[in-house]
């Protein structure tokens, strides 16, 4: 999932997902083109056009945008979500969540205003310029 092969296929490329632990707080912007995990606080705006996945000891609050999601932690806010946002049975979602598909697991807290729509990927990409 998270490896490619060169063209040559003579060896392997190791691709993680960027991720910060339990003792790392962010307050700020994040835009990423790749595949996020968040284990500890974060507070602003997120933009992915990977997969978030929040950890049972994250904590995000503000606006997040993703392709995919999966939630085991706890989000508040503004959730946006292309395709299929994954709520764990330890997550605690709060706030307003517009998704694609969405999978709620017995024991979740979802007190949030859903909408199911489509997406447009104009509201998970970011226009911000790459540097």
């Amino acid at each position: 999932m998270f490896s490619d092969k060169k063209k040559n296929g003579s060896s392997q490329i190791s691709k993680q997902p960027n991720r910060f632990g339990e003792t790392t707080g962010i307050k700020g912007d994040i835009v990423s083109q790749e595949d996020f995990r968040i284990d500890g606080n974060f507070e602003g705006n997120f933009s992915t056009t990977g997969k978030l996945v929040v950890g049972p000891a994250g904590r995000l609050n503000g606006t997040i945008k993703a392709a995919n999601a999966e939630i085991m932690g706890e989000v508040s806010g503004d959730l946006i979500v292309k395709d299929l946002l994954s709520i764990k049975n330890t997550a605690k979602i709060e706030g307003t969540v517009k998704t694609g598909k969405l999978s709620v697991e017995q024991g979740a807290t979802f007190n949030a205003t859903c909408e199911m729509t489509s997406v447009k990927p104009s509201q998970v990409e970011s226009k911000q310029k790459t540097r």
